[in-house]
């Protein structure tokens, strides 16, 4: 019985040693959940400077082109699944050939709906340079095996010349709340500015104003302060500036980051979360650069965004449409969508 007994204490002693050094041990984290990102799959490469919109039960993206390819294009029903399809155009308009010699490109389109056609505003420009234009071009629907499909060149837009401050290239399309139509832009140079356009024609309402100035880094001695790709997004009585800083295009090298500030009014000032003003270089992280050796997407930027009414999810949704470097494909630009939620804080928060 006594042996009973001290086996028994002996057997609940090591019990409790065993419980204890168990409680010691790091639990293992569970497995993350799939992001979308990591579920997309099909014709992501190569995708650069994306923008997003959906027709129907079709989401469409288009992203920059080149040579014969001018606006490249995809779709998915699903967000996973990516089919490239043919370019926007073939070649280049007369007018932008004449405007800016040695283009062979259509850079960062932005795509919208207004008054029954779509407006597809596009860039040309040469790497480097301020003389760059930018164009319109409008179709009644984003659907190839539409009858009425059809892309119409619209023409010069805005243009800007070495006498000029700033870059004609990155446009966004945004109607405020008042009705009035804007279009931001900009590359390097003094930032980015905000043209007020005719609702008619798409272009500016008064060719002679001179632009706003909604966001700019002031640079440091002996080299610029890189800043470009606006994307103006309204929600929750705000108007939310996305940009992105620091070097696209450099592959695995570039160091591409996307911030946003925001402002009550469409015009400004725009401030990041902790009251830095854009117009300062300031602003609040969006998109990460991940530059960590063991991170894969290098340099997310040029976001595009899609407020989604009752899309797959049979709900309001938002995304957030980017480029990365991929560093297990020789850093081929890649196309990266991630849902966005709001947080408690009123700020968004990117799921990537």
């Amino acid at each position: 019985m006594a042996r009973q007994t001290i086996t028994t204490i002996l057997g609940l002693a090591l019990l409790a040693a065993t419980g204890a050094a168990c409680a010691r041990q790091p639990a293992t984290p569970a497995p993350a959940a799939a992001t979308l990102n990591d579920r997309m799959t099909g014709d992501l490469v190569p995708t650069h400077d994306p923008v997003i919109a959906r027709e129907g039960d079709v989401y469409h993206v288009f992203s920059t082109g080149h040579g014969d390819r001018l606006i490249e294009t995809r779709t998915s029903t699903d967000l996973v699944t990516w089919t490239a399809g043919s370019p926007v155009f073939t070649a280049l308009p007369d007018w932008a050939k004449q405007a800016i010699p040695g283009s062979n490109g259509m850079w960062a389109p932005d795509i919208s709906f207004v008054n029954g056609r779509y407006r597809l505003y596009y860039s040309v420009s040469t790497f480097g340079s301020n003389r760059s234009a930018i164009g319109l071009a409008t179709s009644p629907t984003l659907d190839p095996g539409a009858k009425n499909y059809g892309w119409r060149d619209e023409g010069l837009v805005v243009m800007s010349t070495r006498d000029d401050d700033y870059n004609a290239i990155d446009p966004n399309f945004i109607i405020d709340r008042e009705g009035r139509h804007w279009l931001s832009l900009g590359s390097f140079w003094t930032g980015i500015k905000l043209f007020e356009l005719d609702p008619k024609t798409g272009k500016p309402k008064d060719p002679k104003a001179k632009p706003l100035s909604i966001a700019r880094r002031p640079a440091p001695a002996g080299g610029p302060a890189p800043v470009e790709a606006p994307f103006i997004v309204e929600h929750g009585g705000y108007y939310w500036l996305m940009v992105s800083y620091d070097y696209c295009c450099k592959g695995v090298n570039s160091t591409y980051y996307t911030v946003m500030g925001r402002s009550k009014e469409i015009t400004g000032p725009y401030l990041g979360k902790d009251g830095s003003p854009l117009m300062e270089g300031g602003g609040t992280i969006f998109l990460r650069a991940d530059l960590q050796e063991q991170q894969r997407f290098r340099g997310p930027g040029h976001a595009g965004w899609l407020h989604d009414k009752g899309g797959k999810a049979k709900e309001d949704r938002d995304y957030v449409v980017y480029h990365a470097y991929d560093r297990q494909a020789n850093g081929a630009p890649t196309l990266r969508i991630a849902p966005v939620r709001w947080g408690a804080d009123g700020w968004p928060v990117a799921d990537y």
